[in-house]
């Protein structure tokens, strides 16, 4: 799946509603293959990312909470070291 779809699990401070939104909108742009559907496809484009926000807001909130609070910035962190590790694998040319 896409390599930038971020955790929402038990963060410090909580998950937003536009941040679970957010999340949605990529997976339904990833899924049908579009940034921007036709007028004929945009209500089942915007019903699709409603119902992925609300299952979303439902699975958060049912999970367990993990011993320690994850953070944003501890997140972005770990992102740039894999991004680094990717890169040095990278042919050069």
């Amino acid at each position: 799946m896409c390599r930038n779809i971020r955790v929402l699990h038990h963060f410090q401070p909580p998950t937003t509603v536009d941040e679970m939104r957010d999340a949605a909108l990529q997976y339904v742009r990833k899924v049908s293959g579009t940034v921007k559907p036709s007028q004929a496809d945009l209500a089942a484009f915007e019903r699709a990312v409603e119902e992925i926000s609300a299952s979303t807001e439902r699975l958060l909130t049912s999970l367990s909470p993990r011993p320690e609070f994850r953070t944003r910035e501890h997140e972005k962190e770990k992102a740039k070291l894999r991004w680094k590790a990717r890169e040095a694998r990278l042919p050069r040319p």
